[in-house]
């Protein structure tokens, strides 16, 4: 995005000098000027900089000093752009905002997605059409932090997208009564589909279609991989298949099966599962035990290792014990590990029941 700004800008930086002016402005917010220098020089040999307005509208939202200059130090090219600009884009994010405050706590956080200014008109749109699609706001402010150059393309690029998925999903069985919240789900867990191309849409679900699984089960698997599957291409998923059917030594049927239960294996690329087959490997779990479990693959090899090392600390042998113990998400694991752990300290006997003997 800097990049971008910096495009309109002189280029020729070594026989220019640097703007006092925006210099003296800067050291006068207590902005680090060396930080300035060694990340972004380009800023300060603009003849034209607006330092001072720039300062003032951050400082009428609440930013207090210590909050300006930080934000003028991560992102110097924010004063490269005229008041009337920054107002614009402010009353922009005002339209999924609650207050001033939260604004102000975003710009802090995300200078470069507040202060790219450059497609001002189809982020409008695009805010408007995903609160007509039946986003929430504060999703939308997520969106504009997390995932801002969904909202550079032309809003007609987005909706295109969205009635493509729509149509596949009443195509595969889908009900037009929870169309819509399949869809607000599938863009709340992954707005970059919206980066995507139609073409590329149809072709991945075609080919899960030639691999024999049914529509009901694309839709599973849709939901499962929360829209990534968009992001991968037939030729990968067939070589990650492939891979797969090679190691556990299974019919089409099985791997098919095995893809339903791990979308990962359909997801990740071959060196990823290599990679972490072989983590587990060394650990010596067997290729047939994975197979049983196979959403172990999941999980990074260093998540692997950390969560064997805590689990051997109570004595629980992976080896002999199930690999369920090891799946999940952090959160998952340490309620795993908690009902190992309270298991292990019980005491064999209650020493308060009550002791029966023989009369």
């Amino acid at each position: 995005r800097s990049f971008l700004i910096r495009s309109t800008y002189t280029t020729d930086t070594k026989s220019r000098e640097e703007n006092k002016k925006t210099i003296e402005s800067l050291y006068r917010l207590s902005v680090d000027i060396k930080k300035i220098r060694r990340l972004k020089e380009w800023v300060l040999l603009q003849d034209v900089a607006y330092v001072q307005e720039i300062a003032g509208i951050l400082q009428e939202m609440g930013a207090d000093e210590a909050a300006v200059a930080s934000i003028l130090e991560r992102c110097p090219e924010a004063v490269l752009h005229t008041p009337a600009e920054i107002n614009s884009q402010k009353a922009l994010w005002q339209l999924v905002c609650q207050n001033e405050k939260q604004l102000i706590k975003l710009i802090e956080q995300f200078p470069e997605s507040f202060f790219t200014t450059e497609y001002h008109e189809n982020q409008k749109a695009n805010i408007l059409f995903f609160q007509e699609l039946g986003l929430k706001n504060n999703i939308i402010t997520r969106f504009l932090t997390s995932a801002p150059s969904i909202f550079y393309n032309p809003v007609e690029k987005n909706k295109d997208i969205i009635e493509t998925l729509q149509r596949n999903y009443l195509s595969l069985g889908g009900s037009d009564a929870n169309m819509k919240i399949w869809i607000l789900k599938l863009l709340s867990q992954n707005p970059f589909i919206l980066l995507n191309v139609s073409t590329a849409i149809r072709e991945n679900l075609e080919f899960l279609q030639k691999n024999d699984f049914t529509d009901h089960e694309v839709l599973q698997l849709l939901s499962k991989l929360k829209g990534f599957i968009f992001q991968l291409t037939a030729a990968t998923m067939q070589e990650s298949m492939l891979f797969s059917k090679r190691v556990f030594k299974c019919s089409d049927q099985e791997l098919k099966e095995l893809v339903l239960k791990c979308p990962a294996l359909l997801y990740y690329s071959v060196p990823i599962l290599e990679e972490r087959l072989e983590g587990l490997l060394k650990e010596g779990i067997s290729v047939a035990r994975i197979k049983e479990t196979p959403m172990v693959l999941e999980l990074t090899t260093e998540i692997v290792q950390y969560r064997i090392k805590k689990l051997s600390a109570l004595g629980y042998d992976i080896k002999s014990g199930t690999l369920e113990s090891l799946n999940g998400t952090k959160k998952d694991f340490e309620a795993s590990y908690g009902k190992i752990q309270s298991k292990k300290e019980r005491p064999i006997f209650n020493p308060v029941a009550p002791i029966h003997v023989e009369d």
